[in-house]
């Protein structure tokens, strides 16, 4: 995948940053909804389907899919990536936006402890954001 230009609907947007850079943006829109020990990992050397995972956690399936919600949120009204798939809205235990050059996993705490994604990854370096 490049990591130069993505793509907001049907137009192409560049970032110096490229992909990486909207992983930041969408971690940072789960903070702005309270969402837990957000994580962003590069796994691009290790899989080829997508370059970052953003892991975040909400106390409720109402604080899910309130993250969820902003994070797609956001990044349109940045001219980000529009998500090419959510899974996991009928329940909100774990909600999956699928950004192609990143995915965002907001799970609840249960499931989160259950898949511990973070132990799965832990081979794959950690990238480092600032929340505010």
């Amino acid at each position: 995948m490049s990591d130069q230009t993505v793509t907001a609907g049907s137009s192409p947007v560049s970032s110096p940053e490229g992909w990486g850079y909207w992983a930041q943006v969408a971690a940072r829109a789960a903070a702005d909804r309270l969402g837990r020990d957000t994580t962003i990992i590069d796994v691009g050397d290790v899989i080829s389907v997508t370059d970052y995972f953003v892991i975040t956690s909400g106390n409720t399936a109402r604080q899910v899919r309130a993250i969820a919600e902003e994070v797609e949120e956001q990044l349109m009204i940045l001219g980000g990536p529009k998500s090419l798939r959510v899974e996991g809205r009928d329940d909100h235990r774990w909600v999956l936006v699928d950004f192609g050059g990143f995915v965002v996993h907001i799970l609840n705490e249960e499931s989160r402890a259950f898949y511990d994604l973070e132990r799965l990854w832990s081979d794959c370096p950690r990238i480092t954001w600032d929340p505010s």
